[in-house]
This record gives C-alpha cells, sequence and structure tokens, in this order.
C-alpha cells in the first residue's frame, strides 16, 4: 500500500477548463474553452527572445527578476496606469500572475482566513486559497451587468475576513469594476483593514466607454493593495508565464522569498523579451489590440445570437457568457459537450465559475483566436440555426 497523500489536496480535480481542452482536442474541435490565446506575438517580443537565448541571459536572476523588467514595469505602472512603485523594491517579477497571486497570498494570510471574490470567479483564484487552507467566500454580482452589491458584500465580512479579491476586467463575465464601486470597496477594506488582490491581467481589453482603473491608483488603497498583472494576454505569450506584483516594499520582499522558495525565479531570457517589448511597442500597439479583440468580440456576440444562445456582451476580457439553457442535456456540462458533439467548437460550462447553480443555463466562450478561427468557429456554431 503507498503512503497516504496529504489531506490538502483533497479539493483537487480537473477544471472544466482543462476537460473541454481535452475534450477539444479528441474531437479536433476549435477550443474556445480554453484562454490559450493564440493571436501572434510582437515581432519585437519575438526578436527579443530569440536574442536572449542565444546571448543571455539564460542563468538564474534575482528573485524577485532582472532590473531592466522591473524598471519596464515600473514606467509602464507610471504611465499606463498612474502608478508610482520603486523598481528595487516594491515590483517583483514572477512566475506568472498565478505565480504572484500564490506568492502574495503565502505572505499575508493564515489557514482559515477568508477572502472574498466575486461570482462568476475565475476557479484558478478561488484554488489558489484553497490551497493554502484558506477559505473563499462567493459574493455573486448583480444582473447582468454585473454590479457591485455593496451591501451583499459587507454582509459577506465575517472577523475571518482577511482580504478582497478584485479581478478587473474580469473572467470570466468581462465585468469592469467602475471607479464609484472600487470606492465603495475602499471604504469597506479600510473599515475592516483588508488586504485587496487585484488581478488586472486583462487591462488591455476593455471595450466601448469603459475605461480600466487600477485600485491602487485610490489613495485609501495603495498601502493594502497587492496589485497582479503579466503579459500572457498582452502579448500573447500565455506559455512564457512571465508575471508580476506591486505591492508595498516589506510586502514584496516577502512575496520576492517565497517566490525564490518554489521555483528560483521566472525564466530569464524571457525576461529579457518582455522587458524589450515594453520599451519597444507604444500607444498605438495597445490601441490596434483594443480595436481588434472590440471586432473579434462583435463576431462572437453575433454569432451566438443568430442562434438563439444568447450572449452576455462583455465590457471587457476576452471572453463572452452565453445562454445556453434551450440546449439539449441535463446540466450545463451535459449542454456543452453536446454543443462540441455537434458543432467541434468547445466552451466551458458555466457551473465551473459558480460555487451554487448561478452558472447552470451559461457557457463562457473565448475569442482570443487568430481571425481565420474565430470566423470558422463563427461558422460552425451558426450551423446550429439548421437544427
Amino acid at each position: 500500500m503507498a503512503p497516504r497523500l496529504s489531506s490538502k489536496t483533497a479539493f483537487l480535480k480537473q477544471s472544466d477548463i482543462r476537460r473541454m481542452t481535452l475534450l477539444s482536442q479528441e474531437h479536433g474541435a476549435i477550443n474556445l474553452s480554453q484562454g490559450v490565446c493564440d493571436t501572434p506575438i510582437p515581432d519585437a517580443v519575438k526578436t527579443a527572445a530569440k536574442h536572449a537565448i542565444d546571448h543571455g541571459p539564460n542563468t538564474y536572476t534575482r528573485a524577485d527578476g532582472i532590473p531592466e523588467l522591473r524598471r519596464a514595469v515600473a514606467k509602464k505602472l507610471d504611465q499606463q496606469n498612474g502608478l508610482l512603485y520603486d523598481p528595487e523594491s516594491e515590483i517583483v517579477i514572477t512566475n506568472g500572475s498565478t505565480g504572484a497571486l500564490y506568492g502574495a497570498a503565502m505572505a499575508v494570510l493564515e489557514p482559515g482566513d477568508e477572502v472574498l471574490l466575486f461570482e462568476p470567479c475565475y476557479g484558478y483564484h478561488k484554488n489558489t486559497l484553497l490551497a493554502l487552507g484558506c477559505v473563499p467566500v462567493p459574493v455573486p454580482l448583480a444582473g447582468r451587468d454585473f454590479g457591485l452589491d455593496i451591501g451583499r458584500t459587507q454582509a459577506a465580512v465575517s472577523p475571518r475576513t482577511r482580504g478582497v479579491l478584485i479581478n478587473t476586467p474580469a473572467n470570466p463575465s468581462g465585468k469592469v469594476f467602475t471607479e464609484t464601486e472600487l470606492r465603495a470597496l475602499a471604504e469597506l477594506a479600510e473599515r475592516h483593514d483588508l488586504w485587496v488582490f487585484t488581478d488586472e491581467i486583462y487591462e488591455h481589453f476593455v471595450y466601448d466607454q469603459h475605461r480600466h482603473l487600477s485600485p491602487a491608483r485610490l489613495p485609501e488603497l495603495r498601502e493594502r493593495t497587492i496589485t497582479i498583472n503579466g503579459f500572457s494576454k498582452t502579448f500573447s505569450i500565455t506559455g512564457w508565464r512571465i508575471g508580476f506584483c506591486a505591492a508595498p516594499a516589506a510586502l514584496a520582499q516577502r512575496i520576492s522569498q517565497l517566490s525564490d522558495l518554489v521555483y528560483i525565479c521566472a525564466p530569464a531570457p524571457l525576461q529579457a523579451a518582455v522587458a524589450a517589448g515594453l520599451d519597444a511597442l507604444g500607444p498605438e500597439f495597445y490601441s490596434e489590440l483594443q480595436a481588434s479583440y472590440t471586432h473579434k468580440r462583435q463576431r462572437i456576440c453575433t454569432a451566438l445570437g443568430r442562434v438563439g444562445l444568447t450572449p452576455i456582451e462583455p465590457e471587457g476580457a476576452y471572453y463572452v457568457l452565453a445562454e445556453i439553457g434551450h440546449l439539449p442535456g441535463t446540466d450545463c456540462r451535459e449542454k456543452t459537450i453536446g454543443l462540441l458533439d455537434r458543432t467541434r467548437v468547445a466552451a466551458v460550462p458555466g457551473s465551473a465559475f459558480y460555487d451554487g447553480s448561478g452558472g447552470d443555463h451559461l457557457a463562457r466562450f473565448c475569442f482570443a483566436k487568430d481571425d481565420d478561427t474565430l470566423d470558422e468557429a463563427c461558422r460552425r456554431l451558426e450551423t446550429l440555426s439548421a437544427g
């Protein structure tokens, strides 16, 4: 008999995102389930990566990252987010934004601490907390626009609450938190002395009149916020695993030390490539990115709407939740598998993003695809109208 496994892993199971990706591969389908973002990498980033592999750095870096990237991130935060952070003491380059969240949560939370999560929520946020013995507390957002109900949020606070996690723009809903909502959360965080974790990985994917505001921009949140971000989505390098967090110096040092224990450092040549990309790509890159994804959003929403899969048009990010209640199947998992069988397009069942039954009538579709692939996915979805 093998020795027992740790009870800390009892919550682990294959995520619906991973499960649908595997089924997509088995079916030879178009994978709109996982946010792999298989659009082209900017040439400046690719060229710099090749140069760094050939010429270095290829050895260990400082645990908090190479100085060129820390300085580039500090400049980016100043110019794009209105945030001032010292690249020598307040920025940590991490193994993806998931590594940043893991290190930040380890640094400030104890087992049993509660953290508020807004539903629908990204499963990796919830499971990171569970892996550390913490307690994620779901707080449902209201209506089809996913509005913040501050009264419901206040009611979820208990003596064990230590933090609140804000994902803006959000996965899977595409919600962009407004300044009014963030100010209400700032007041709540001050009143209850909470840490604020913010995941801003989709900051450059915002649509229409919506604008991204970093929570740490609010003066009352600056010293209690851990800003988490990365380059997987913006530069289409999800497999490179280059992220960062910005936090007050004493906390940033702890996060850096914990990162060192877990993975030593983020990949050295890829850090150099991202630094070069940040320096080389100007405002026109980000405006073109936004315009391109605005078109992709419209294309997928139009295709879904034509076949009765009514989309909830996202304010940001690159996912769309759509109504699938009328599809055959007893629950949304069966419905998404039936959709895959019929159209060879994979989506994620909405239940993956809720603790309760809130997502039973929904599926999430990712539109971070090159135009030809997305057009073919839309054509396949539109065959549902023939049934």
